[in-house]
């Protein structure tokens, strides 16, 4: 009964450990792709803020 016991921990212990380790690779993954979005939106000319002004004025 005790290595039972034992075995179920080392499994549950070893479980946390690889989903841990899989989380922080997700959440590096996922912040490399919001820095490249962030650097990809700022290149492109001020995304949809200066259409708003740009259309705003036209009727004069």
């Amino acid at each position: 009964m005790m290595w039972i016991l034992l075995f179920v921990l080392i499994l549950v212990v070893f479980g946390f450990g690889f989903t841990m380790q899989a989380l922080w690779w997700v959440a590096a993954i996922l912040l490399v792709l919001w820095i490249v979005g962030f650097a990809m939106r700022g290149r492109g000319g001020g995304g949809g803020r200066s259409g708003g002004r740009r259309f705003g004025r036209s009727r004069g």
